[in-house]
């Protein structure tokens, strides 16, 4: 047990001394809730962004990037239409404020490849609409270039191939305005590190079909999410086993190393166990030591909603950090 002891708290000391990633941070949740209800819903009672008051309590501790999750219906009531000019304020109002205090902000629309739970490439969404709302979404924000561009969240319910087309037509939409922001990529399939090889359950494997996407300014990032119980879904508070973080990435670091890319882990968390806080920490290592295709991490959750949400990271009433904060403590920045 000593010995055990032992070797965990080296493995600690060296993730310390080790170069933060680049991007670290969180999933600041709370603009995309609402979509069961009928829709659009009201803002401050169906769905609500986080301030940017908020974001200091993660800056200080050495965060440096919020994901911010929105609704693409919300924000663009009519495919092809104009960006809804109460919703772009809102979300312009928290990405303005956010990024003066010196963070960045990636965007998230949460939609799941789908636009009102239809997906991207059918007749009714095509992909064409796909990209237009990334034309007038990078008109919007390209100036700033501490925003970064996440296309949208977990893709999934359509062929992988179908999904790569739109993530094609969608940079190539935001290269056009003259962006020159970051993007993020995520695979089909919800976008697993630990499925990117699957192919028994959402079609064509992620690693057979996501390479033929390139940007032309070479300013992309695969963005993939994992978590560590049984399903990998993060519904759940236990993790599989002390290992299983390290696990679930290494074929996937592997496949960038091949490919010469790089990725973010655009949402990693687990419930406050010791099991889980093995699974994390080992998680992060493993992006340190790979720091030449890993740029970063971001925990899943924080926002002003989530209550007792077992992942939420939100400090306490008091002001008291959840304990998942101390696992990340050694693998953050200055603060």
């Amino acid at each position: 047990m000593k010995k055990r002891l032992g070797i965990a708290l080296l493995a600690c000391a060296a993730a310390a001394q080790a170069a933060p990633l680049e991007w670290r941070g969180i999933s600041l949740s709370g603009a995309e809730w609402g979509e069961k209800l009928p829709f659009p819903g009201v803002h401050g009672k169906d769905f609500v962004y986080p301030s940017v008051d908020s974001t200091a309590y993660y800056q200080a501790r050495g965060m440096n990037l919020m994901r911010v999750g929105f609704r693409w219906e919300r924000l663009q009531p009519r495919l092809m239409g104009e960006l809804d000019e109460a919703e772009l304020a809102r979300l312009r109002g928290f990405v303005d404020g956010t990024t003066a205090r010196g963070l960045h902000v990636l965007l998230d629309p949460h939609n799941y490849a789908a636009y009102k739970e239809v997906r991207i490439g059918t007749t009714e969404v095509p992909v064409a609409a796909f990209a237009d709302f990334w034309r007038r979404l990078a008109l919007a924000f390209k100036n700033n270039p501490r925003v970064q561009f996440g296309l949208v969240n977990e893709p999934h319910g359509l062929p992988t191939e179908t999904w790569a087309e739109a993530a094609q037509a969608a940079i190539d939409a935001i290269r056009a305005t003259g962006a020159r922001n970051l993007v993020t990529v995520p695979g089909n399939g919800y976008t697993g590190a630990w499925s990117w090889f699957e192919t028994t359950w959402y079609g064509s494997a992620n690693a057979d079909v996501m390479d033929r996407v390139h940007d032309p300014l070479d300013r992309m990032l695969f963005e993939v999410h994992q978590y560590f119980d049984k399903d990998g879904s993060g519904t759940t508070p236990d993790c599989l086993s002390p290992h299983i973080g390290e696990e679930r990435l290494r074929r996937f670091t592997a496949w960038l190393r091949e490919h010469k890319r790089r990725a973010l882990l655009g949402e990693i968390g687990g419930g406050s166990n010791p099991v889980c806080e093995q699974a994390v920490q080992g998680a992060l290592r493993h992006l340190q030591a790979n720091a030449d295709v890993w740029a970063g991490w971001l925990w899943w959750a924080g926002g002003p909603s989530w209550g007792d949400y077992f992942m939420s990271l939100e400090p306490e009433a008091t002001g008291r950090d959840k304990p998942q904060m101390r696992w990340l403590e050694p693998f953050l920045g200055d603060k």
